[in-house]
């Protein structure tokens, strides 16, 4: 009871502290990601910390396993160093006997994993997608600042406008730059509106000119204007028809088994059974001798978690490209990692009574 207590509090604790810090680390990185992209107006900068809160919970199943694979391996570890796994070995305390506490204190989070992989991922995605189409689909004058020089979509056009209202339905003081491949035109206008045709909106200008430049000829020409269209690119904001298979639900992939929802499929159920065996990987790759002061286990550690995420990277690929089928797929993949797990724990309670077996062969 004392032994079990102890173990999952101490594992607990560092934990706590492994997921605050990687965290941190995660957050900050999409932070930066997500303000480039809204600086290059991938995004809307007014969804920002929206669109950033939706990026970490995609990641937070991977942040989970993680922070719980290094906890498991940092605690054990720093039990050999200070040998006290030495002490509940010679208690009669086997190394399986560790198996039961470490996942008594990870189930909450193996089942907070499992939540999020299967329902939280496809929803969050799902949403990110919306904001990113919501925006890309806003017609290029919606999206200037007043008194700020903006790009359109395509690059061609420079705008500048100084609006009247907040929908930019109407607008004065608007300057037009556009670069064509053999041409250059400069209009500007006293004030403009917004109408639709069709499927199309367009900027209407009143009371203009406009310079044009044929850059083959070197023509230039000058042309004053009482009305002038300009296709602002705006469409009604419509969901895409084909939905990415990381946004669609975890029982739409199982009723479509298509190769792309497979693929799709084998990602989810990989991160749930890689966080499963990250837990029994991580109770062998702790060992450590005491003897020596260094963290060489917590580097192969972390380097065994690179390659396994790697392997599941590849069985999505080859899911997804019709090679290999899902059940195979999962069974030689986390089925491999599974009974490495448990062979390692296995190799790691009799390593001392072969090392015997070879001291007593050579004497």
């Amino acid at each position: 009871m004392l032994f079990d207590s102890t173990l999952r509090k101490e594992l607990a604790r560092g934990f706590g502290a492994t997921l605050v810090v990687i965290l941190t680390i995660v957050i900050t990185m999409m932070l930066i990601r997500v303000l480039g992209q809204a600086a290059n107006g991938v995004v809307a900068p007014t969804d920002v910390v929206l669109l950033m809160g939706y990026t970490v919970l995609s990641h937070l199943p991977t942040i989970l396993a993680l922070s719980l694979f290094v906890a498991i391996v940092v605690t054990l570890g720093r039990m050999y160093r200070d040998s006290e796994m030495a002490i509940w070995f010679t208690s009669g305390v086997a190394l399986t006997r560790f198996i039961a506490p470490v996942l008594r204190m990870a189930w909450p989070v193996l089942l907070v994993v499992a939540l999020l992989v299967l329902l939280v991922w496809p929803w969050g995605n799902r949403s990110s997608a919306e904001l990113r189409e919501r925006y890309e689909q806003r017609s290029d004058l919606s999206r200037v600042t007043p008194g700020v020089f903006q790009t359109s979509r395509d690059g061609s056009r420079v705008f500048f406008i100084e609006k009247s209202s907040e929908e930019a339905v109407n607008a004065k003081g608007v300057f037009v730059l556009s670069n064509g491949a053999h041409d250059e035109s400069l209009t500007s206008a006293r004030g403009a509106h917004v109408e639709t045709i069709g499927n199309d909106r367009f900027l209407v200008l009143d009371s203009g000119q406009r310079t044009h430049l044929d850059r083959e000829s070197g023509e230039r020409t000058l042309a004053s204007f009482a009305r002038y269209q300009i296709l602002t690119g705006e469409q009604q904001v419509q969901r895409a028809s084909n939905r990415s298979p990381k946004t669609l639900p975890t029982a739409d992939l199982v009723r479509e088994p298509t190769a792309r929802n497979q693929g799709e499929l084998i990602w989810r159920l990989g991160l749930l059974f890689g966080a499963v065996n990250l837990v029994l990987l991580a109770i062998g790759l702790s060992a450590t001798n005491p003897r020596r002061a260094n963290n060489w286990n917590l580097l192969f550690a972390l380097l065994g978690f690179v390659v396994y995420y790697n392997l599941l990277n590849l069985s999505v690929a080859w899911v997804s490209g019709g090679k290999l089928a899902l059940g195979p797929a999962l069974a030689a993949v986390h089925g491999g990692a599974f009974v490495l797990a448990l062979t390692l724990i296995w190799w790691r309670d009799h390593a001392s009574v072969w090392r015997l077996l070879r001291r007593t062969r050579a004497h």
